[in-house]
């Protein structure tokens, strides 16, 4: 549960006070959550040849029970404690991926070194697990995290699953006597993971409802066809009957010309949906790929459908009366 206090000079004393709750897990502050926006700030970092390197790195502001909160997992180094009163002014935490742009291969050879970031200098106590902090349309880019408390306006809070309306009401009480003059407002860390992908669920959605519609549509023109192809064959298929041919003989025979067509088809259509998709995916920092039975997946199905339609009305043709078929004018 995610609470923004904008700043209030409460906001400390509001932490503190809902952590007590009997619904309450942890607290935590910090001036984003992960998915969220963060800023970027011009930083020098000793990199492994020894020089203060300049980068611009992603920066999150954090308080002491941020990291333990979220359960990120500390590779070497460190997380933030209290029990080190340089921490507040002269640490900083790392990710892996900016570990590896000063130059770095292990997580070990980069606690220790020095760090200029903002006007503050100090030391680089600990590395920190990649995790997204961005959408995952995004690779992981490196990242720095810092205890500042002035900067961490996003209140985290844990919250039991048992009960949640009335640790909300809680917690909206504890709101209400210490910063009555904002409202109080939150949302769920998961609901804010859904927006983010939103647009890509109705896409997905809207493009399925519409490639039902599209075989539905595509079956009737088929068993049209089909049926025009069938009546145009009538005399043919009776006397193909009477000379000995099989049920078998007739579906084949009403069949391979339409199959040919699904297969032109298919050909016409793979490559184009091979490229749009592929132009579609560009767009994800981590996708899937495109794999070839995907498409022969597809070419199957779409011949079975095709057959099947084909083939009510080919069997109707198929069992009739030869004697019927011969008369028909």
């Amino acid at each position: 549960m995610i609470i923004d206090t904008h700043g209030d000079s409460s906001k400390i004393v509001f932490k503190q006070e809902i952590s007590h709750l009997p619904g309450v897990i942890s607290t935590a502050m910090a001036g984003s959550v992960p998915g969220g926006g963060n800023p970027g700030a011009y930083s020098q970092i000793q990199n492994a040849k020894g020089d203060m390197q300049i980068a611009n790195l992603d920066l999150y502001f954090v308080d002491f029970d941020y990291i333990p909160q979220y359960q990120m997992k500390m590779l070497a180094g460190r997380s933030f404690s209290r029990d080190f009163q340089t921490d507040t002014t002269q640490a900083m935490v790392v990710n892996e991926a900016a570990m590896k742009l000063f130059g770095y291969s292990k997580p070990e050879q980069i606690v220790g070194r020095k760090f200029d970031q903002w006007g503050r200098k100090g030391l680089i106590i600990g590395v920190v697990k990649d995790f997204h902090f961005r959408s995952l349309q995004e690779v992981i880019k490196p990242l720095s995290l810092r205890i500042e408390p002035n900067r961490c306006d996003l209140v985290s809070v844990n919250v039991k699953a048992d009960h949640v309306p009335a640790t909300i009401a809680a917690i909206g009480d504890a709101w209400k006597s210490l910063i009555p003059h904002r409202p109080f407002s939150y949302y769920f860390l998961d609901e804010f993971f859904d927006k983010q992908y939103r647009s890509e669920d109705r896409f997905g959605s809207l493009f399925l409802n519409f490639a039902i519609l599209a075989i539905f549509i595509s079956c009737l023109g088929l068993l049209g066809l089909a049926s025009y192809s069938t009546s145009q064959r009538t005399k043919e298929i009776g006397i193909r009957k009477v000379m000995g041919a099989s049920v078998a003989n007739i579906l084949r025979l009403l069949s391979i010309e339409f199959v040919i067509l699904v297969v032109i088809s298919f050909c016409i259509a793979a490559p184009l949906a091979f490229f749009f998709m592929h132009q579609w995916l560009d767009g994800f920092a981590y996708r899937t790929h495109l794999y070839w039975w995907i498409f022969a997946f597809a070419a199957g199905l779409a011949l079975v459908v095709a057959l099947a339609t084909i083939s009510v009305r080919a069997l109707q043709a198929a069992v009739a009366n030869p004697v019927n078929s011969l008369r028909t004018e």
